[in-house]
């Protein structure tokens, strides 16, 4: 996390002295840079490939100049599959890191420009275009989570608070989960009726996945199922995969 008190000239310091490739920038850039009076950052890009072992993240910084002007400079840290150092380049265009992003993951340059230009909230721009023509062949895609970065944290919070079970996840990990800057939600399991106590009940399987500010990842598993006394909708929120699926099992073989 950058410090909200950290200076401008001490932040650029810090950003341009742990890029590996901070020498590739143009000097005339480097130069305005040393003039900038005020700084703003902000996360524009996550994904995760737990199974991999990969683990990325883009960031976007802009400097208020002393002329009036700014510029921006686009930062990626990275992690690569058996290597736990975390990697930091840094880059003076959008296209630049695309590039970037396709030689190191085998990315295709035009799928990457699209992620960042929905993530920083501008339409698309000319860099979709010309990074496609650069790859006649799009390389295939490596699987990973699409994360969001929005309030993370208070979703964590309310997921574990409707959680109706007496063996949900406890403090701790709700402690752990306060720090949670990023969260996907996909549907493991959903559609399935069953006969219970002579009525029909609904289940459905949510993992809840959190990237912790860390870099580590965490998710819940919430269990929603209409298996209840007097058919009401409940939900369930457990640690593990395999004991969501076991509750869910339990709750359709009670008659």
């Amino acid at each position: 996390m950058s410090d909200p008190y950290e200076t401008t000239e001490a932040h650029l310091d810090r950003l341009l002295g742990r890029a590996l490739n901070s020498f590739d920038l143009p000097d005339r850039l480097v130069e305005r840079l040393g003039t900038a009076l005020a700084h703003s950052s902000s996360l524009s890009t996550t994904h995760h490939s737990p199974s991999a072992g990969l683990w990325r993240e883009t960031h976007w910084h802009t400097y208020l100049l002393a002329d009036g002007g700014s510029e921006s400079l686009w930062e990626l840290a990275y992690r690569q599959e058996g290597d736990r150092a975390v990697r930091h380049e840094v880059f003076a265009s959008r296209s630049d890191l695309c590039l970037a992003v396709a030689r190191i993951f085998g990315e295709v340059p035009a799928r990457v420009a699209r992620d960042l230009a929905s993530a920083s909230g501008s339409g698309p721009t000319d860099d979709v275009a010309s990074l496609g023509a650069l790859f006649a062949t799009p390389a295939p895609a490596l699987r990973h989570r699409e994360y969001t970065v929005e309030q993370s944290a208070d979703h964590a919070r309310r997921v574990l608070r409707r959680a109706e079970n007496v063996d949900r996840p406890g403090e701790g990990l709700a402690e752990r989960l306060r720090s949670a800057y990023a969260h996907q939600i996909t549907q493991a399991f959903g559609g399935r009726r069953s006969l219970v106590s002579g009525r029909d009940a609904g289940f459905s399987l949510y993992e809840h996945a959190f990237v912790l500010l860390d870099g580590t990842e965490v998710s819940l598993w919430e269990v929603e199922h209409t298996a209840t006394p007097d058919g009401r909708h409940m939900c369930e929120v457990y640690e593990s995969e395999t004991t969501a699926r076991g509750a869910m099992e339990l709750r359709a073989r009670v008659r």
